[in-house]
């Protein structure tokens, strides 16, 4: 039976959410850890990877369970029981066997956080603290991104891709209680893709932007911080 589970996960101290081969310090890692422990010998089809340090409030992934293990009630208590208190089962399903967290995603969803000021021990990890923001100015230039584009230049080298032309349904930027938050909806993400238009943002001009956009000049801005990004929802 194929089940997607659905995740959130604190990654501060992961070294990123796919299986490494040098650490099992990951988020699949200890997933594919925990369901060995329990006899259910499976690989964990996570809808996209995430960087060290970064978090999720709603990744989707695939597993095939074996026939004994028909009680998804009882696996979803299981896992959280055993799992690191950083990564938690939101939800399992039973989905049709040609279902694929990956491929079959239509849009994946991620948020960034910032808020001015000093930073503090309770939020350091999860938001980007910067002394100010010109917030009007990120509001506007965010829509620059809307469309679609060839993102070679708001890319780091490792992806597996094919292309990296990409559509962005949705980027908006909204203050709420506070905290700045930037939402980015896409067909899909280049690897730090999210990152260097956050840092896009923070350090260009709009029309360094289309610049960049239209792969006229690349200039070379640094990713922002990976603790202010989560991956918040997988559409299919």
């Amino acid at each position: 039976m194929r089940c997607a589970l659905t995740i959130v996960y604190n990654g501060t101290n992961y070294l990123g959410s796919q299986t490494q081969k040098s650490s099992p310090n990951t988020i699949i890692g200890n997933l594919e850890h925990v369901l060995r422990e329990i006899n259910i010998d499976t690989k964990v089809i996570a809808s996209g990877r995430t960087d060290k340090g970064v978090h999720a409030t709603g990744q989707v992934c695939h597993i095939d369970l074996p026939e004994f293990w028909s009680d998804l009630k009882k696996l979803k208590k299981t896992l959280n029981e055993m799992l690191p208190k950083s990564i938690h089962v939101k939800n399992i399903k039973e989905v049709a066997n040609d279902f694929h967290a990956r491929y079959s995603a239509k849009k994946r969803l991620y948020r960034y956080i910032i808020k001015e000021g000093e930073s503090n021990p309770f939020e350091d990890d999860f938001i980007t603290f910067l002394d100010t923001v010109d917030f009007e100015t990120v509001k506007k230039n965010i829509k620059l991104f809307r469309g679609d584009f060839d993102f070679k230049y708001f890319m780091k080298r490792g992806s597996d891709i094919n292309s990296t032309c990409r559509t962005v349904f949705k980027a908006f930027a909204y203050k709420y209680n506070g905290y700045i938050i930037l939402n980015f909806e896409a067909n899909g993400f280049l690897r730090s893709q999210i990152r260097l238009m956050v840092g896009a943002l923070l350090a260009l001009n709009s029309s360094e932007i289309l610049e960049q956009l239209e792969c006229k000049k690349n200039h070379k801005i640094k990713p922002a911080k990976c603790n202010g990004l989560y991956l918040a929802k997988i559409t299919y």
